[in-house]
């Protein structure tokens, strides 16, 4: 007797392996977090209609043809959770950046609005540390020095009109 492969033998699992690369590649780009979603989705979806398929007529089919398709189901089905995570996760992260920087563009757009010129304050920012280089005075710029690889860079003094 003459045993076939079910149709989605081979194709589900190489999609199923191929979500899973990409989901855990995807952990570091969001813009490739939708691929391993839709792939496994595609996979799943293929092993499902070649595992009913084996259930109308096991005898027309390979046994082992069944383990493999079962196999890449189960493979999909991780491919998916973790896909779908890592896009939620992106998800997440781009609506609280984005409400963080709507809420700078909220406040200056209220202090025009209210006639005063909008300084956003670094010093109430997390990525300020404190350190003033530069410092105006009298029409001329001071540059506090910088120590670059242990070369010591001397103060430099320029008058803001020799600037324009």
């Amino acid at each position: 007797m003459s045993y076939n492969k079910l149709p989605a033998d081979p194709t589900a699992m190489i999609l199923g392996i191929v979500a899973l690369v990409v989901s855990f590649v995807g952990c570091c780009c969001g813009i490739f977090a939708v691929i391993p979603v839709v792939l496994s989705i595609i996979g799943l979806v293929m092993a499902n209609k070649s595992l009913r398929e084996y259930q109308l007529n096991p005898i027309a089919f390979n046994p082992q043809s069944r383990s493999n398709v079962y196999t890449a189901k189960v493979i999909n089905i991780i491919a998916l959770v973790l896909g779908a995570l890592v896009m939620l996760f992106y998800i997440a992260y781009f609506a609280l950046y984005g409400v963080m920087f709507s809420q700078i563009f909220k406040e200056a757009y209220e202090a025009r609005k209210n006639g005063d010129n909008y300084h956003y304050e670094w010093e109430n920012d997390s990525l300020y540390y404190g350190d003033d280089d530069y410092i105006i005075e009298n029409d001329s710029i001071h540059i506090d020095s910088i120590r670059i690889d242990e070369t010591e860079m001397l103060e430099i003094e320029t008058p803001l009109d020799s600037l324009n």
